[in-house]
Parts: structure tokens; sequence; C-alpha cells
């Protein structure tokens, strides 16, 4: 019985032992493995604001008609070249050659007619000198002169307006350039009773064009002429082409309680594969810093989970601040309709105006006018430390970091490792200070619209 019990504690005690020792020996997890970090970076940094907008040509002439008639002859069809006075079309001539016939017979007895009273006035004259006839007569036949001479100036004026009919029913080119639309076929008849009737439109020159996009009032502020743009085309979806803002138009569009501005911007079309009507995806340039000490957004948001409790249970200043710039960023990730308002729906409208600013950048918040927020760095010790630091120009990826208001050196510096989320057991999700903003790419990279 004794030797039992002592074989039973000697084995308890070699469990123990055990225990401890595989404790012991067992690899811990490194305290810094549980943190994923980014280092702070160096470089070219560009904001931008963002809209859609529709290519179209820099002057487009609309060729209309001044008198009726049939299509007798059609000389051009879509995308020809064409001259200045270049015949386009002609229309039937018959009933304006009669009308211009009737004019021309009735002027010819119009000035018939003024030389007989012109004769028979100067009769009257001399009998009156003469006192054969009355002053009455005199009268008349003066009166008859001057009915003749209006019935002729009348006459004239008519085949004048005859023969510019017959003028205008061959129709030309005013300007050089490229047919763009044709609203006519051979044998159409045309009216222009009351408006004249649009049959073809020419584009001048399509080696440059221009770009009208709708920018939001919020954005307008920022935008002014001379400013360097790029855009995308769904036709060439891996070319980034230049431009530069030409006008800002001050005529304000508004849909659903929404205003919007039309942007004119100038680009360059020499290979002329930019075609009318084409829908451009447009990034103006509003700052830009060339050696810019940059921190990703995502280490911006991120908020360790005791310190965002914390924050939220004082409802102090810093938590309403963060929570105002999460919203905002939020806001500024979702989707957008028509009327540009964020779409809860989630799906995306191309025709809404959007910006990359600083709603682009959760966890900050506004003081004395600038915008402020904190970041996390991994010490040695697997410790986070939080330093608050000023924020600059985003491009909705990174933020642009300044010196304190009475600071000289900036609060983080290039290479530092800056806390962007948490990792997770394999399969689970994990945690970041959010989700990239829908669309945005790298520094100077172009958002897609889907």
């Amino acid at each position: 019985m004794k030797t039992s019990k002592k074989i039973l504690l000697g084995l308890a005690g070699l469990l123990i032992v055990g225990g401890g020792a595989g404790w012991y020996f067992w690899p811990k997890a490194d305290p810094v493995a549980k943190y994923r970090t980014q280092a702070v970076s160096k470089g070219e940094l560009v904001q931008t604001v963002s809209a859609t907008g529709t290519l179209n040509p820099v002057l487009v002439v609309s060729v209309g008609t001044q008198v009726s008639g049939t299509v007798r002859k059609l000389n051009v069809d879509f995308n020809d070249k064409v001259t200045e006075g270049q015949i386009l079309l002609e229309l039937d001539t018959d009933q304006l050659k009669a009308s211009l016939r009737q004019s021309q017979a009735t002027l010819t007895s119009s000035r018939a007619k003024l030389k007989y009273t012109t004769a028979q006035a100067e009769r009257m004259r001399t009998l009156f000198t003469q006192n054969y006839v009355s002053k009455q007569e005199l009268d008349s036949a003066e009166s008859d002169l001057a009915a003749a001479k209006a019935a002729v100036v009348q006459g004239e004026a008519q085949v004048e307006r005859d023969t510019v009919n017959m003028n205008n029913a061959i129709i030309r080119s005013p300007v050089s350039g490229i047919v763009i639309d044709k609203q006519v076929d051979l044998g159409q008849t045309v009216a222009a009773s009351y408006q004249t009737p649009t049959l073809l439109k020419i584009a001048q020159d399509l080696s440059k064009m221009q770009i009208h996009a709708n920018f939001a009032e919020a954005d307008l502020a920022r935008i002014k002429p001379e400013l360097p743009t790029t855009f995308r085309v769904d036709a060439f979806p891996d070319m980034t082409l230049p431009g530069k803002v030409n006008q800002v138009r001050l005529n304000p569009t508004t849909n659903s309680n929404v205003v919007t501005y039309d942007v004119v911007i100038d680009v360059d079309n020499p290979r002329q594969r930019l075609l009318p009507g084409m829908t451009a995806y447009v990034d103006v340039e509003i700052g830009r810093r060339d050696n810019a000490i940059m921190v990703p957004n995502a280490a911006l948001r991120y908020r360790p989970p005791g310190v965002a409790a914390e924050k939220s249970g004082k409802g102090g200043r810093d938590a309403s601040g963060a929570a105002a710039w999460q919203r905002r960023g939020d806001e500024a990730s979702r989707p957008r309709n028509a009327s540009g308002a964020a779409d809860a729906s989630g799906a995306a409208n191309a025709s809404a105006p959007q910006s990359r600013g600083f709603g682009n950048g959760g966890g900050g918040m506004r003081m004395g006018g600038r915008q402020r927020g904190t970041v996390y760095v991994l010490q040695a010790d697997g410790q986070l430390k939080a330093i608050s630091v000023r924020l600059g120009i985003t491009d909705g990826k990174f933020t642009e970091i300044l010196p304190g208001r009475d600071e000289t050196e900036l609060p983080v510096k290039e290479g530092q490792m800056l806390v962007i989320g948490e990792t997770q057991p394999d399969g689970a999700q994990p945690a970041t200070g959010g989700n990239r903003q829908q669309g945005q790419g790298g520094p100077g990279q172009m958002p897609r619209r889907f």
C-alpha cells in the first residue's frame, strides 16, 4: 500500500515538473506579432478633387437651312472632313426659281409704270404753271409718281429676297472640320416655317477638346484656372491623360438640393482617339508635396480597443472629434447617387462629384483651424505609444504630417513603424483602422468608378 502511494506521488511530481518545464520551454508568442505595422514614408503626395464629365469639341456648328424644300443632293456623310465653303447639300429650287421669275416680272411692270407716272407728273407741272390744270390734279399726279417709285423699290427688294433664297438652297460648310452628326437624308423634305431645322453638325477641330465636369460647391473654392488635371476614359482604361482647367463657370446646377458647377478643362487630342461624348473621370490637382513625410491613413484610423472604449466612456472632446472624423470618412467612402448624396444601397454613380480630402482618413479632429489626428508607435517592449500629429494634405491613402504650431521638428520620422491594425487567428477578418475608400488608389492614382 505504501509502495502504491509512493508510485502515485512520484507520477504526480513528474507530471507537475513536466508541465512546468513544458510551459517554460514552450515558444512564447511574440508580443509584436499581434500588431500589423507600416513605416512612415517620404515622397510625392498629390491631393485632388474628382468628378466625372463629358468630352466635347471646342466648337460645334449646327448647320441649318433658312428655306424649305426637298433635299436634291447630299454630298457628305458621317465622319467626312469638310472645308469652309464646301457644298454640303442642295435643296430643290423649282419653286424658288418660279418665285424669282414672278418677282422679276413684277419689278419690270413697276418700272414701266414709274416711267409713265414720271412723264405724267412732268406734263401736269407744265400745265399747272400755265393755269390749265388745278392744284388738285397736280397733287394727284405727284402722288401717283411717289407710289410708282415705292412699287419699284418694293419689287427690287422682292427680287433680292428671292435671289437670296435661291442661294440659301445651296448649303455650304461655315467652318472646316468633321461631320459628327447628320439628321437629313436624300429626298427628305425640310421645313423652315417656324424655326431653323438642324441638318448637320460639324466639329471644327477634334485635335483640341474640352471636358465639361460638374464639381460640388464644397470643392469649387479650391479649383482655379490653369490648375493641372488628369483624366481617364473607359475606352482606354490604362491611359492617364493630362489636361488643364480653362474656366470655372458661375452658373450653378441644382439637383435634389445638391449644387454643382460646370468646370471646363482643356485637353489635347493630337491622335484624335478621344471622341465627342466619351465619359471622362477627372482629377484636379489642388495640392502637391514633393518630399512629404506621410503616414498611411489606416494608422490614423486605428484605435486600440481599450483606448477607444475609454474615450467613448468619457464622452469628451477627443471622443467626439474622432467620431466625427470617422463619420466623415465613412460618408466620403460611400458611393454617391446622381444628386451627389451618399447612397446607402452601395451602388456607385459615376455622375456624382467626389473629392479626396480629410474625410478619407478617420481618427482625427479639428483643432485651431487645423486637422489633427493620433497615431500609435510600436515600442521595443511591445507597448503602444500615442503620438498626436498635425495633418496636411491627403490623397485618400496617405496623409502629410506637418510640424506643430510651435515646433520645428516633426513628431514622427521616416521609417518609424506605425500600427495600422491587429492580426487575428487564421480565417478571421483582421482588425484595421478601417477599409480604404472605395475607388481610391495610392499617391497620384486615379479613382475608378464602377
